[in-house]
């Protein structure tokens, strides 16, 4: 019974489950000649009561308007590329939480950093771990170690 259809098919299906609730038949007799659950035809119903034909064929609502034209972004993006340094903080890292101050300092807006994540990513931009180790290691020194003096820590173990 639970078969993965295409969101079209899904559509047909609500909109004649709707059809046959609208003429008086049982939901269980609809969920038989539909070939789904019982509680699938309640939620298609419950559906169509809450938002109407609209609801039953899955139109997606835009949801608010965004707080920065994608013209305001892409300056953003712009402002970023030259450092979280030359904005006045300190390190060259970004944080949702620093990107959230120079958004309210350009724009005069106020974001989430949920929110700002989202911006970002739409950007193009993705989350990034920084380095752990230091930059100012010496990389022969290291191995030097990890060959000699390493192996005699062990040993004493």
């Amino acid at each position: 019974m639970a078969t993965r259809l295409q969101k079209q098919a899904y559509v047909g299906l609500r909109i004649r489950c709707i059809e046959l609730l609208k003429e008086g038949k049982r939901p269980t007799d609809i969920a038989i000649m539909l070939g789904r659950s019982q509680s699938w035809v309640t939620t298609t119903k419950r559906r169509y009561d809450r938002g109407g034909d609209e609801e039953v064929k899955g139109i997606k609502h835009p949801g608010g308007k965004p707080k920065i034209t994608p013209e305001q972004v892409k300056a953003l993006i712009t402002e970023l590329e030259k450092g979280a340094v030359a904005h006045g903080f300190v390190g060259d890292l970004w944080t949702r939480q620093r990107v959230g101050i120079v958004i309210h300092r350009l724009y005069q807006k106020q974001y989430d950093p949920s929110q700002i994540g989202r911006i970002l990513k739409k950007a193009g931009w993705s989350r990034q771990k920084p380095q752990v180790k230091a930059r100012q290691q010496n990389q022969k020194q290291v191995l030097e170690w990890k060959d000699h003096r390493l192996p005699e820590l062990k040993k004493k173990r």
